[in-house]
C-alpha cells in the first residue's frame, strides 16, 4: 500500500536578509571565501519577533491554503527543530493552538538536519495506523540563535527558516509506484560521530543553550557516503532506479555536498534542487523549504518522483521517495 500523501506545501523566511558581504564586516571571512567553499551567497536571520513557533505557525498556514484544506481538519502535528522556542513544552503545541486545531496529538522531534526526514516517517507511521486522518510535518528553525558568531567556521553556513507539508492518510485502497504518495523511506544514526558536529550545551550538562561545534572535513566525507548509501537502500527497496527519479531534495547543507552526492548516484545535477545559495543550511527546516520553492516555482510537478535526503549532527540521516 502507498504511504501518506503529500496535499500541500508551504515556507517561511525572517525578514532580515544578511549577505556574505554583511558577514565580512563582522568575522574575518569574505563573499568570495564563502561562496567558493558552500555556495552560500546570503541567508535570513530572525528578529526579536520572530522564533521557531512564529515561522512554523506561518509555514503550517500556507501548507493548508496550498492544499485547500481547514486546520480542523488537522490530527496530527510533528515539528522537527533544534531550536525549539522553550525547553518544554513542544513547540508543535504552539502551532497546535495557533491554529485551534487543539485536542489532536502534536510533538516534537529532534534529529537535527534530518529532523524533517524523521518527521515525516513518523507522521506517515501514525497515519497508516489510523491515528489521524491529516497531518501537518514541519521543519522550523531559528540556528541563528546558537551560532557563535565568532567562529567563521560555523556562523556562515546557517539562516533561519520554515518550511511544512499537509499529509493524508493512506486510503487503504492498493496503491503502486505510479500511486501518488510516500513510496518508502530509511532512517538511520550513529551516535558515536557525536563529536564531529554537536551543540556545546544543554539543560542537563551546562544548564545554557551553547554554540554549534563542527568539524567540517569529517562531516563531509560522511555525509557524502551516508547520503549516497540511504538514497540506495530506498531505491532498492522500491526497485526504481536513479533514472525514473525527476527531482531530488536534498538537505541544503553545501553546494558541494550536494554535488558529490549526485556524482556518486549518477544523478544529473540540474535533478537537483538547490536553495543553498539564498537560505544557507536552515537544518531541519532546509528539505521542506526547498520542496516547496521548487513546486511554487513549477519544476516540480503532481505526478513527479521525488526523493528526499537529509543528514545530521549526531549522526542521524535519512531519506523518502514519494510519487507527488
Amino acid at each position: 500500500m502507498t504511504g501518506s500523501r503529500v496535499l500541500g506545501t508551504g515556507s517561511a523566511l525572517p525578514r532580515r536578509i544578511v549577505t556574505n558581504a554583511e558577514l565580512a564586516e563582522k568575522v574575518d571571512t569574505s563573499d568570495e571565501w564563502i561562496t567558493a567553499r558552500t555556495g552560500i551567497r546570503q541567508r535570513h536571520i530572525a528578529g526579536d519577533d520572530e522564533t521557531t513557533s512564529t515561522l512554523a505557525i506561518a509555514a503550517a498556514r500556507a501548507a493548508l491554503a496550498d492544499a485547500g484544506v481547514e486546520a480542523s481538519s488537522i490530527g496530527l502535528i510533528v515539528l522537527a527543530t533544534a531550536t525549539p522556542d522553550n525547553t518544554f513544552p513542544a513547540t508543535a503545541t504552539k502551532v497546535q493552538a495557533a491554529l485551534g486545531c487543539n485536542g489532536g496529538v502534536a510533538f516534537d522531534v529532534a534529529a537535527v538536519c534530518s529532523g524533517f526526514l524523521y518527521a515525516l516517517s513518523v507522521a506517515d507511521s501514525l497515519l497508516r495506523t489510523g491515528m489521524a486522518k491529516r497531518a501537518l510535518v514541519i521543519g522550523a528553525e531559528t540556528f541563528s540563535r546558537i551560532l557563535d558568531w565568532e567562529d567563521r567556521t560555523t556562523c556562515v553556513l546557517f539562516g533561519d527558516g520554515a518550511g511544512a507539508v499537509v499529509l493524508e492518510a493512506p486510503s487503504g485502497e492498493p496503491g503502486g509506484k505510479d500511486a501518488p504518495g510516500i513510496l518508502a523511506s530509511r532512517l538511520h544514526a550513529d551516535g558515536a560521530q557525536h563529536d564531529l558536529l554537536y551543540v556545546d550545551g544543554g539543560p542537563s550538562t551546562t544548564r545554557t543553550v551553547g554554540h554549534v561545534r563542527m568539524r567540517g572535513q569529517e562531516v563531509f566525507r560522511h555525509a557524502v557516503v551516508n547520503l549516497s548509501g540511504v538514497l540506495r537502500e530506498v531505491l532498492e527497496e522500491t526497485g526504481i532506479s536513479a533514472d525514473a527519479i525527476d527531482w531530488v531534495v536534498p538537505h541544503q547543507a553545501n553546494a558541494r555536498i550536494l554535488d558529490a552526492t549526485a556524482k556518486k548516484l549518477g544523478i544529473a545535477p540540474e535533478r537537483v534542487i538547490v536553495t543553498v545559495q539564498d537560505h544557507a543550511n536552515t537544518s531541519a527546516a532546509s528539505v521542506p523549504l526547498a520542496l516547496d520553492v521548487a513546486r511554487k516555482d513549477g519544476r516540480i510537478k503532481p505526478g513527479d518522483l521525488v526523493m528526499l535526503e537529509a543528514m545530521g549532527g549526531g549522526f542521524t540521516w535519512g531519506a523518502s521517495l514519494i510519487r507527488m
